[in-house]
């Protein structure tokens, strides 16, 4: 194969994915779509460039433009998160994790955080676990930190803050870090934030899953409840480009060099100026639509969850409401005589064209389940807000589940009538150039 004929293989591959996503039920709970201005930054010439250093010191030339929009990103991030500093140069949010972790701590420092089981994300986890077996958790594996866990209530799926508050006083932790990745309920800061900082530990708080929530109004800010810093992802709950970003608030100027000393040299050198001119795009979509979008995302998300309730299955968080946020996670391992467990239901839903992910429960490991196949499975409502979607499709796609996974109903067949449902919801909601194609493959040549 030539080099023309490779590159219109991988030209085709990209326009499959693009007709996949178009005829599916997109409900991973990380993902979402950005807009046609979005893409339009994603694809200038900044990405091109390099503009290393802060804003307005770059050691590079023929920055001025990078600059300005930079300045722009920064302070829409400040207005929108109620922060007094913003870092946009992180390049994704593990990166703005290590960014605070390489600010506050040192190799060795103790942090404490969500365990993975429980929701944790990988880039907050230890080198090992206890009992000695590989992880490779950022924090761990490239920081060096001695993670400890935040005491964590398995079955109501929240901290348990008794214990959270003996286990900082007795750990001493330099670092206090809340988020999760499975990000249901707001997380108790306002108690939790003034014994560690009594202690002189530093408070931050990973919102890369519900950061688009926190900007919209309608989850937990925890700058106001006594996070110093917050970093994130802005592809999620956020609408926006592949990128990272840190917010703060400190009186303190030497709290905001450490960050901004951290993000470069320590953790970037050229920081991916399109993204940061889609993410300046994405905050004023935010700050235009915001409102609307999030609150629909909210009501999807507990609309899905008792419509997958009425349909037999069994919703983690019930006594809590379910959610809090865009995302529900479903324990089917009731279900795994007639179905298997989180990877061949993943599995069988993806050929009927619904796309979710397998999840651990917090309470898999102790059952002898790992996530290979957990006995969880994890959904989100993000995009299919973003297509218009609302509460009455919620109970349509409950359905749809239903009938592939406990009446065991051929998934191609369940694809089709998927495929003929998503022709109704093809447009983009809550940008500035709604109603145009959300997935439509754009050709440069």
């Amino acid at each position: 194969m030539n080099g023309k004929e490779i590159v219109q293989q991988i030209r085709q591959k990209m326009r499959d994915h693009h007709g996949l996503f178009a005829r599916s039920i997109p409900l991973i709970a990380s993902e979402n779509i950005t807009s046609n201005e979005v893409r339009e930054a994603t694809l200038c010439d900044f990405s091109h460039r390099y503009a290393e250093g802060w804003p307005g010191e770059r050691v590079y030339a023929g920055c001025q433009y990078i600059d300005d929009v930079e300045f722009i990103c920064m302070d829409l991030a400040k207005e929108v998160f109620k922060a007094d500093f913003a870092d946009v140069r992180p390049i994704s949010g593990v990166v703005a994790n290590l960014v605070l972790y390489s600010a506050f701590t040192n190799p060795g420092d103790i942090s404490m955080s969500i365990s993975i089981p429980s929701g944790g994300h990988i880039s907050t986890g230890p080198l090992h676990t206890k009992k000695g077996a590989f992880m490779g958790g950022t924090a761990g594996a490239v920081r060096g930190l001695n993670v400890q866990y935040i005491p964590f209530d398995r079955r109501a799926l929240v901290v348990d803050v008794e214990k959270a508050e003996e286990a900082i006083k007795e750990l001493k932790p330099k670092l206090l870090h809340f988020g999760a990745s499975v990000f249901l309920f707001p997380q108790p800061v306002e108690k939790l934030a003034p014994v560690a900082k009594d202690l002189g530990a530093t408070v931050t708080y990973d919102a890369a899953h519900v950061s688009g929530l926190i900007a919209c109004g309608y989850f937990q800010n925890p700058l106001i409840e006594g996070a110093e810093a917050m970093s994130f992802s802005t592809h999620k709950t956020m609408f926006g480009p592949q990128h990272g970003c840190v917010v703060a608030t400190s009186d303190k100027e030497e709290f905001y060099d450490k960050i901004k000393r951290a993000t470069f040299p320590g953790m970037t050198s050229n920081h991916h100026l399109h993204n940061v001119a889609a993410l300046a795009i994405t905050l004023a979509e935010i700050k235009e639509f915001g409102k609307d979008y999030g609150g629909q995302v909210i009501k999807n998300s507990q609309a899905l969850a008792k419509a997958l309730e009425s349909e037999g299955f069994t919703i983690c968080g019930k006594e809590r409401g379910y959610t809090k946020s865009h995302t529900l996670l479903v324990d089917i391992s009731p279900l795994q005589e007639k179905a298997g467990l989180g990877k061949d239901i993943e599995e069988d839903l993806e050929e009927a064209d619904i796309i979710l992910n397998r999840n651990l429960l917090p309470w898999d490991m102790f059952e002898g389940r790992n996530y290979l196949n957990p006995g969880g499975i994890r959904m989100g409502t993000s995009e299919i807000t973003r297509l218009g979607m609302k509460e009455g499709e919620m109970k349509e796609i409950a359905n749809f589940i239903r009938r592939v996974v406990i009446d065991r109903e051929d998934p191609k067949k369940i694809a089709k009538e998927v495929n003929a449902f998503r022709k109704n919801y093809q447009q983009l909601h809550y940008c500035f150039s709604s109603n145009e194609d959300a997935y439509r493959y754009i050709e440069i040549y």
